[in-house]
């Protein structure tokens, strides 16, 4: 058995547009792009940071499948979060790019929707200390 602790490693997000999400993830928190892939009913792209892998989806139509449904009312990521050195930087950086921001001006976690609706948090370093 491994000392390691679980810890995750892995997000997916389905997409409306691949080029625009991979931009907007690559300009705000400098992710570099890992791997494409394309199988029969939808195009993927894998990002990292170096710790974790965020693996962007996007449907040719907008039916999903079973393991990946129209995002609405069905089951799925409802946010990340993000550690960052700078957070009035990376805010900035989120509304530079398109994003819109949800959470009241001083608050922690800041939290807010990418172009497609997605909904990531910001906060800065040192806020989720595992005990």
């Amino acid at each position: 058995m491994s000392s390691e602790a679980p810890r995750i490693v892995h997000v997916s997000l389905r997409v409306r547009d691949l080029e625009t999400s991979t931009r907007f993830y690559q300009q705000i928190f400098g992710f570099r792009r890992l791997a494409d892939s394309q199988s029969k009913d939808h195009a993927s792209r894998h990002l990292t940071d170096g710790v974790i892998d965020l693996a962007l989806i996007e449907y040719a139509g907008d039916r999903g499948r079973a393991d990946c449904p129209t995002p609405g009312a069905a089951p799925g990521i409802h946010h990340f979060g993000v550690a960052v050195a700078d957070l009035d930087a990376s805010i900035r950086r989120v509304r530079e790019a398109g994003g819109n921001i949800l959470t009241p001006p001083g608050d922690i976690p800041v939290k807010f929707r990418d172009p497609d609706g997605a909904i990531c948090e910001l906060v800065p370093f040192g806020r989720y200390k595992v005990a």
